[in-house]
């Protein structure tokens, strides 16, 4: 049994959840999302409460289950509360800037990187002395602030040994050890 399938979700106030002809409209405050649903699941809607359902055992729909039952609740809290991502830049002279969507790089590179970011994100970026460049994300699409959260990353991944890059706030680093043989 999927356990994360079986968990109902609970429709917030403001939030108008649709299911007809395989697709899932969510529509809140802070925008609208549309799901397509494979053919063999199906959502029943009872007031304030939705529940995902399978039609038998198999391996496959027991997957889609809880896979379907998660991306609605991400649907639902996106489309109520928002989703936030915040970035760190760790670097010596990593800086950012952004000029509406478009946000400019500067992280070790012998020019500048600039990366366009989609219309349904909104940007902010902060330089202020003692801390870290920060570059913050919001939306109400997870699976969007995601992907381009993992692209602005991919531009200059953390390292190893120093810990340099783009990193998310929070995340934690395994460092490595230099060489050996260099202290002799």
């Amino acid at each position: 049994m999927s356990r994360i399938g079986k968990n109902p979700i609970t429709i917030p106030a403001g939030v108008e959840v649709k299911f007809n002809n395989g697709l899932v409209t969510v529509k809140g405050k802070k925008g609208e999302l549309v799901q397509p649903i494979d053919k063999d699941i199906n959502v029943k809607i009872d007031g304030a409460e939705l529940t995902v359902e399978r039609p038998t055992e198999q391996k496959r729909h027991k997957a889609m289950h809880g896979l379907y039952r998660s991306l609605i609740n991400n649907m639902v809290v996106g489309v109520s509360e928002g989703y936030t991502k915040k970035m760190e830049m760790i670097g010596v002279g990593f800086r950012c800037s952004n000029q509406g969507q478009l946000l400019e790089l500067a992280v070790g590179f012998s020019h500048p990187v600039v990366f366009l970011i989609p219309s349904e994100i909104k940007l902010t970026t902060a330089m202020e002395k003692g801390t870290p460049p920060t570059i913050t994300l919001e939306s109400h699409d997870l699976q969007l602030l995601g992907q381009v959260a993992a692209r602005i990353q991919k531009i200059r991944k953390p390292e190893p040994y120093k810990g340099k890059g783009i990193k998310f706030q929070g995340q934690i680093l395994r460092k490595k050890a230099g060489k050996a043989g260099a202290k002799k």
